[in-house]
C-alpha cells in the first residue's frame, strides 16, 4: 500500500471507532473520532469525496442526538450537497441524508419541511429499491413507531 491508502485505512478506523463510540453513547469520544476521520478524508480524498460526506453525515447524526439541532442541520445540508454532487440526487446514500434531514426537521417541529424530505426520500427509495423492498418497510415502520 502507498502512503495515501495507508492513511485512508487510518481514517476508516477512526470512523469505525466513532461509530462504535456513538452506539455506546460515548458521544465526546465519537465526535473526536469523527472529526479526526473528517480531517483525514478531506486531506487525502478531498472535501467532496463520498467518504468525506459520509463522515459529515455521521457528525450530523451525532449533533442531532446531542441536541445541537442548528449544527446538525448545517452539517446535514453540507452532506446532502456533497452527496448530490458526487452520487446524484437519487442515490440511496444521498437519500439517507435526505431522510436524516426529515428526522431533524420533525424533531424541530418543522413539519412541512420534514414531510417534504420524507416524501423525497420515500420516492427515491422506492425508485431505487422497488416498492416491496423490506428495507423500505422497515425504515418507515421504525420511524412511525418512534
Amino acid at each position: 500500500m502507498d502512503w495515501r491508502n495507508d492513511n485512508i485505512a487510518v481514517w476508516g478506523a477512526c470512523l469505525g471507532l466513532g461509530n462504535l463510540y456513538f452506539d455506546q453513547g460515548k458521544l465526546k469520544e465519537a465526535e473526536e473520532m469523527y472529526q479526526r476521520a473528517l480531517a483525514g478524508y478531506k486531506k487525502a480524498l478531498g472535501p467532496d469525496h463520498t467518504s468525506t460526506m459520509n463522515t459529515v453525515n455521521n457528525l450530523g447524526n451525532l449533533y442531532s442526538v446531542q441536541g445541537k439541532l442548528k449544527a446538525a442541520e448545517a452539517i446535514y445540508k453540507r452532506a446532502l450537497a456533497g452527496k448530490e454532487k458526487a452520487l446524484g440526487p437519487d442515490h440511496t446514500l444521498t437519500l439517507n441524508t435526505v431522510n436524516n434531514l426529515g428526522n431533524l426537521y420533525s424533531d424541530q417541529g418543522k413539519l412541512k419541511a420534514a414531510e417534504a424530505m420524507y416524501q423525497r426520500a420515500l420516492a427515491g427509495y422506492e425508485k431505487a429499491l422497488g416498492t416491496e423492498n423490506p428495507k423500505i418497510r422497515i425504515r418507515w415502520n421504525s420511524r412511525s413507531s418512534s
